[in-house]
């Protein structure tokens, strides 16, 4: 489902060298589908995401907390079950230096170790973004999972991940890039969705 997802961090040194010491943690040999990339001011930085990423085993996500929080990460949820998500889903949760959250996830159905396995969006307008993801859903092979009145899931239909849209009282989120696996990206291949995050279409 996601070919990557890239943060714009104020400080690439300090958002760079807690991703370094949490990767590794994930598993052996592990390709990470998250990237970073500098901006110029807090102002245009990523803030508000939400990214899971598989992790080999529920060590490995214990690995991962303890590894980040060495690391100058912030707690944002310690390692543990998470039976409301999933059965047999454990997760571990941390805040990197522009406050995004970022997850170490394992249960059954989760993709190769270091993919992306879900991605929260708090939006603005959730009409808005939920037309906006729909309108690429065939094209990125997505289905409607969950449509709720503070939450719409869009989920893979084959080969596992996720993307919810959350409408609650935080900001959305904001200067993202996603970029999504379609059979036949087309034309425009980079649009924006509602809040401003940049949404690449890439080729299998």
């Amino acid at each position: 489902m996601f070919e990557r997802v890239t943060i714009h961090a104020a400080d690439l040194a300090r958002s760079g060298a807690l991703l370094a010491a949490v990767i590794p943690a994930l598993g052996p040999g592990v390709r990470s589908h998250l990237a970073l990339v500098p901006t110029a001011s807090a102002a245009t930085a990523t803030r508000g995401l939400h990214v899971g990423l598989a992790a080999a085993d529920p060590a490995a996500v214990e690995a991962f907390w303890h590894a980040g929080l060495a690391a100058g990460g912030r707690d944002d949820g310690a390692p543990g079950p998470r039976p409301q998500y999933r059965p047999g889903y454990v997760g571990a949760f941390l805040l990197d230096p522009d406050g995004n959250s970022i997850e170490a996830v394992h249960h059954d159905a989760a993709p190769a170790v270091g993919a992306v396995d879900h991605v929260w969006l708090r939006v603005a307008d959730l009409p808005a973004a939920r037309a906006f993801y729909l309108a690429l859903a065939p094209r990125a092979g997505l289905v409607l999972r969950h449509d709720g009145r503070e939450r719409v899931t869009l989920a893979a239909r084959t080969g596992g991940g996720s993307l919810s849209l959350i409408c609650d009282e935080q900001p959305a989120a904001a200067n993202a890039d996603l970029a999504l696996l379609v059979a036949d990206c087309g034309e425009p291949d980079r649009l924006l969705d509602p809040d401003g995050n940049r949404v690449s279409l890439v080729d299998r």
